[in-house]
């Protein structure tokens, strides 16, 4: 295993690393501590043509100035809070609103725009980079001094493992995850893949896309992949939560999220072969088709994005569960350590 660390330009007067991670199996993963953003994902398809499966820019400026999430870590609590407002222990905290009437992926300089503190080792087995920020109390509007650790660990069985860590010194939020856009065949559309997810519930939203806090089956509804199922084979259909969410914006409830060793999603694209396995120790996953991405934005190896190129798995406690009492509780409170797992396995169908 390798790791090779480049400079990749400043933010203010800090510099930002890109660090390489290299696997024995011509996997290859590239992330900077700014935004711990994953900016490459190499692996190789059913006929060893390695190839980049995730959407992103050339250069640090154009993550800067027009980043639609690619890659990034989302926090202090990824997804929507609604009206960027909740009680905790009978006060009322009020966030920034960057979404429309809504709270979205930690306000408006969320854990997806800030420089975090890196290292990197590498052994025989695996690359790592370890991420850490302190996040200041009040920083958003969120209470509590919060330290926060990632760690990125690319290892020979063509994994890559997400750990997520974090305490605060006084009851907070939290809610984080990877904002990463995949497409296996490299580009194009996203609607020929094929999604099997294991989860019998969604949670429905709003058209403002808060959800309304009921658990829904998804048997009998486009939202039904516990048989895989192309993207694109009911995006289009005339369903209420598909004409809000402008396609697949939604949270589904995975039926195996308390251990990282059971798969939860699988996706395939027939063409190249290439599948991505998802395991996580989160109670829900985002799947996203890129539906508001911006049309024709330039993007890096020359290639112009537009909508439904690119598909998210954001692995994830439920949008807006501080003001749903049903949903799994996102508090984290002094003395307690927030501690999850997502597990991303690469490999190719002959």
């Amino acid at each position: 295993m390798k790791i090779e660390e480049h400079a990749f330009g400043t933010v203010g007067n800090e510099p930002i690393t890109r660090y390489v991670l290299r696997n024995d199996h011509q996997v290859t993963v590239e992330i900077i501590n700014y935004g711990g953003i994953i900016t490459a994902i190499r692996t190789p398809d059913r006929n060893d043509v390695v190839g980049d499966i995730v959407l992103g820019f050339d250069t640090l400026g154009e993550y800067v100035d027009h980043n639609p999430f690619f890659g990034c870590i989302a926090g202090r609590y990824a997804n929507r809070i609604a009206e960027g407002r909740f009680t905790l222990d009978g006060t009322t905290y009020q966030l920034a609103t960057n979404n429309g009437p809504n709270h979205l992926h930690g306000g408006l300089r969320g854990f997806d725009k800030v420089v975090w503190q890196a290292s990197s080792t590498a052994t025989a087995d695996e690359a790592q980079v370890v991420l850490r920020y302190h996040s200041s109390d009040g920083e958003e509007g969120y209470p509590g001094n919060l330290d926060v650790t990632v760690t990125y660990t690319l290892n020979n069985l063509n994994q890559l493992i997400l750990h997520y860590t974090a305490t605060c010194d006084q009851a907070t939020i939290l809610n984080l995850t990877n904002h990463t856009y995949f497409n296996l065949a490299g580009s194009g559309t996203i609607l020929d893949h094929f999604v099997w997810l294991d989860a019998d519930r969604y949670t429905p939203v709003s058209a403002a896309l808060i959800p309304t806090g009921e658990l829904a089956p998804v048997a009998g509804t486009p939202f039904d992949f516990r048989t895989p199922t192309a993207i694109g084979a009911r995006i289009a259909q005339e369903h209420e939560q598909l004409i809000y969410g402008g396609g697949y914006d939604h949270n589904w409830v995975l039926n195996h999220s308390t251990s990282a060793d059971v798969p939860s999603i699988t996706v395939t694209e027939p063409i190249s072969g290439r599948r991505l396995d998802v395991r996580t120790t989160q109670p829900g996953v985002q799947f996203y088709t890129g539906n508001m991405m911006p049309d024709r934005l330039p993007g890096k190896g020359g290639q112009s994005y537009t909508k439904r190129t690119g598909f998210c798995l954001e692995t994830q406690h439920f949008p807006d569960s501080p003001n749903q009492p049903n949903f799994p509780s996102t508090v984290l409170r002094a003395g307690e350590t927030f501690a999850e797992t997502t597990v991303f396995t690469f490999g190719s169908e002959k």
